[in-house]
């Protein structure tokens, strides 16, 4: 199994080394998207018609032996052809050996690109897939590598910001790039005047809208308040916010709430704030909190969003109807 990491891909493809089978393979959805582009760029670099010589599918919708038949095809006054099957997660299992076949001989002229959040690796296709393709990875990015990546967005873009400006934006957005991407375009706009972001605008686009809503679900969710933390998530997702995020989101919730519990069985109020940092306002509703929730049912919430993540990272359902079912539980 050849594993590269992105850098490594952009190396691979200046020197127009290019594989037959690519598998973009974690759930940084939006790298995975531009990686795709970048191979494609690279193999049609010399067509004319790339529209004829570059097929897209999503599993969510095509049939995967549409995808197999155009890989097939020879290429249209081009040395290559280029196929990108998206959601693969979502191949059926009765799909599977019309995929293992092309996998035991793949099309010399045509590029194959499969990408997908997660695979099921207990499965013989996922392990054939390991082997026949050049996997590259992309899992969540650190807090460092997402300021390095807003700080190249903000080039491409002519504006500037300082590093402490970068670190409270990344602090805020997360490190989903999508999100990420949104939010910077949005400041670069409100900064074309000067060309510069401020932690003013940081605070005025950002900043005060989401951390009020963010704090409004955790508060809305340990209150076993459904209505209005069905009504919060709402707001935040058409808002922009991205499910991934929000789910990090919640798990963190959960984990201080998991922390303040522990602290406060084995010790004092003083403990638990000395440890989570709240606003003043909050921490007697915080410590009434603690005092009646169960460890039991603060382990199980743990674990629902546990089996949420897992199941947005895996396209099962959709992002959104995860998130509400999820909440469902954790306010009942």
């Amino acid at each position: 199994m050849n594993v590269l990491s992105r850098t490594e891909l952009e190396r691979t493809l200046q020197v127009d080394r290019l594989d037959s089978l690519y598998l973009l393979l974690g759930v940084e959805g939006f790298l995975r998207e531009v990686a795709a582009k970048q191979i494609s760029d690279a193999a049609l670099s010399r067509t004319l018609l790339r529209e004829f010589n570059e097929s897209s599918f999503s599993l969510i919708s095509d049939p995967v032996q549409a995808a197999i038949a155009a890989a097939d095809q020879l290429p249209m006054m081009s040395d290559r052809r280029v196929v990108k099957i998206r959601d693969f997660a979502r191949l059926r299992e009765s799909d599977e050996a019309v995929v293992a076949r092309y996998l035991s001989n793949p099309a010399q002229s045509t590029v194959m690109i499969f990408t997908a959040a997660e695979l099921d690796k207990r499965k013989g296709l996922t392990r054939a897939l390991l082997d026949a393709c050049t996997v590259v990875d992309f899992p969540p990015l650190k807090d460092a590598e997402a300021k390095a990546w807003a700080k190249t967005r903000l080039k491409e873009l002519r504006i500037s910001a300082t590093e402490p400006v970068l670190s409270e934006i990344v602090r805020l957005v997360g490190t989903d790039v999508q999100t990420l991407s949104t939010e910077l375009d949005k400041l670069a706009s409100a900064a074309a005047n000067t060309g510069s972001i401020t932690a003013e605008m940081v605070d005025d686009l950002i900043g005060r809208s989401r951390e009020l809503s963010n704090f409004e679900l955790g508060d809305h969710l340990l209150a076993r308040n459904r209505k209005r933390a069905l009504e919060t998530l709402h707001r935040l997702l058409e808002d922009g916010a991205e499910p991934v995020m929000l789910i990090g989101m919640i798990a963190g919730n959960y984990h201080r709430l998991a922390l303040g519990k522990h602290l406060l069985d084995r010790g004092t109020p003083q403990d638990v704030f000395r440890n989570i940092s709240l606003p003043p306002f909050k921490r007697d509703a915080y410590l009434a909190t603690l005092r009646r929730t169960d460890t039991t049912k603060i382990t199980r919430s743990i674990q629902l969003i546990a089996a949420a993540d897992l199941a947005i990272k895996t396209s099962q359902a959709t992002p959104r109807l995860q998130l509400e079912m999820l909440v469902c539980e954790l306010a009942s």
